[in-house]
């Protein structure tokens, strides 16, 4: 049998304790046919063959991308983005230039607002925005999405200008003059400015608990499908085979299920069902007609999405003690702890994932909590439940994780003072005695916690070779802090093998073994062979899934 295609004169690290190393990988029938020797593989060469010269550099199972929302993230690679600007004259400038491209006097949505945008180090306000944009409604997205910044044209229009009673973790900030600040946290504060942006609100439909309502008609289906392809356009120059999404409606699965049905969907895609604060329990029935609906090698569902808290930038992330900046203050979880037992027992029950962002000590250790009920109501099982992000923990909740089987999902990407992000306001809202257990991955390494390895795209950048150079050259913050730095070999690791573990695929993806599922990357460089500060810039070459190449020459 002559392969469909084969890679070359390759480094290729197999992620198969087996063989760990080989020269070339062939393909046939969208499966792994043969991994090892130049001189081999070419024997199983064809007049059709397409072969794929690596050239001496890096080929990797195709990366597993374990966090991440894609229908927000295709949507917002066309809208504004003001990463790393600051002040007044140049976001204002970024925004005019935008408005000047998109005429009208539509809203404008833009996102990576930092908190210490404007002067001083402080944060935006709706009179800032208005001297950006004074005519037009505008709302910025923080990187972290769970904070935005609205112009006074765009409170008007959502009605919030004078405020509104939200559910606990969701706030307008009023100011002393008894108008909204402009700083609005959360989901519930957000949604009122940005409701006009129909297609955006489309796409966050997911992200906050809701179906489309009404379906959209086949010009905005098309529409949206364009959108998504775009974004899976992105994911495969960034050599993404899979991605694990963590937001997910029907509507979501009708999508990517219509780019599958035209051959179109070029990664495969994880997708849970969102269940919100407000949902009864019997909203839990969507994530079994999306699990039984969905069943194939490249569209699956099986899994539920919860989040316990907000962030720590804006003071929503629930932790133990007292924010340092904020006497009394812990931030609210968005479930009870009672309610969340009583959720993750009946979704276990089901036999779902469960996916939780929990970001502060204390909402880790109530998602645990809620697991360990789960365990004790419905008796132990390979759940393999996940916890998402997990930037501060206490040391007493780490061996829970291994006990429980619970995945560390979590983002190099993140931590403060790499990928361009600034060590304040984060690091202060953590506080120095909490900061040898933030961001803690060589913590939950050593501990033998299953960590799996993304960057919450469109949150952060998708790239993961930004997010693997952050994860070997991270450097501490103090003196007392034991070093996370990852090696690159269990870096890679978390990005591959551990992504098809965290969905019940090892052995079946993640690796490059005969039998396997056929994806992989092929990059521009010897990744063991350059110095770690350049690994942010090495590129793909080609991403191949099933077989297929879906990006490259």
């Amino acid at each position: 049998m002559t392969a469909d295609l084969m890679i070359v004169n390759g480094k290729v690290l197999t992620m198969d304790e087996g063989r760990p190393r080989a020269e070339a990988v062939a393909m046939a029938g969208g499966k792994i046919r043969r991994v090892g020797r130049n001189r081999d593989i070419l024997a199983d060469k064809g007049r059709k063959t397409k072969v794929i010269d690596a050239g001496g550099r890096t080929v990797l199972p195709g990366f597993i991308e374990g966090h991440m929302h894609v229908v927000p993230g295709s949507l917002e690679l066309s809208m504004l983005n003001v990463e790393g600007l600051n002040g007044v004259e140049a976001i204002g400038k970024a925004v005019r230039a935008f408005a000047k491209e998109n005429p009208g006097d539509g809203i404008i949505v833009g996102n990576q607002l930092s908190y210490v945008a404007f002067g001083n180090g402080r944060a935006a306000t709706r009179h800032d925005l208005d001297t950006c944009l004074p005519d037009r409604p505008l709302v910025i997205y923080a990187p972290d999405h769970h904070t935005a910044w609205a112009n006074t044209k765009a409170l008007e229009l959502g009605g919030i200008l004078h405020g509104r009673t939200l559910t606990p973790g969701h706030e307008i900030v009023m100011g002393e003059d008894g108008l909204a600040t402009g700083e609005l946290r959360e989901p519930q504060a957000i949604g009122p400015a940005v409701e006009a942006a129909t297609d955006y609100a489309r796409a966050r439909a997911a992200l906050e608990g809701h179906e489309v309502d009404p379906h959209p008609g086949d010009q905005e289906f098309e529409a949206d499908l364009d959108v998504v392809k775009r974004g899976l356009a992105h994911l495969a120059r960034h050599g993404i085979t899979s991605f694990h999404n963590m937001d997910g409606n029907i509507y979501t699965m009708q999508l990517l299920h219509a780019l599958e049905q035209r051959g179109e969907l070029t990664a495969r895609a994880r997708v849970p069902f969102h269940f919100k604060p407000f949902m009864a329990l019997s909203a839990l029935e969507r994530a079994r007609l999306i699990t039984e609906g969905y069943r194939s090698d490249m569209l699956r569902g099986g899994m539920v999405k919860l989040f316990m808290d907000g962030v720590l930038d804006s003071g929503t992330a629930v932790v133990l003690d007292d924010y340092p900046d904020r006497a009394g203050w812990r931030g609210d979880p968005l479930f009870s702890q009672e309610r969340f037992n009583e959720i993750s027992i009946l979704a276990d029950r089901m036999g779902l994932q469960i996916a939780v962002h929990a970001i502060g000590d204390g909402a880790v250790r109530m998602t645990l909590n809620g697991f360990e009920a789960a365990r004790k109501a419905n008796g132990k099982r390979d759940s393999r439940h996940r916890i998402e992000h997990i930037e501060i923990h206490h040391p007493d909740d780490v061996k829970r994780f291994r006990s429980l089987g619970v995945i560390a999902s979590m983002q190099t990407c993140h931590a403060p003072g790499h990928s361009g992000l600034p060590l304040e306001p984060t690091i202060s809202k953590i506080g120095r005695d909490k900061w040898p257990y933030a961001y803690a991955w060589q913590t939950f390494r050593k501990a033998r916690v299953p960590l799996v390895f993304g960057t919450d795209w469109p949150v952060s950048d998708i790239n993961p070779m930004r997010a693997i150079h952050s994860a070997v050259t991270r450097t501490e913050w103090g003196d007392n802090m034991k070093p996370q730095r990852q090696g690159l070999h269990d870096t890679l690791h978390s990005y591959t093998a551990m992504g098809a573990y965290a969905e019940f695929a090892e052995g079946r993806k993640g690796l490059l073994k005969a039998g396997a599922m056929g994806d992989a990357v092929v990059l521009d460089a010897d990744l063991e062979g350059i110095d770690p500060d350049d690994l942010q810039r090495v590129k793909v070459q080609a991403t191949v899934v099933g077989g297929r190449l879906v990006y490259g020459a």
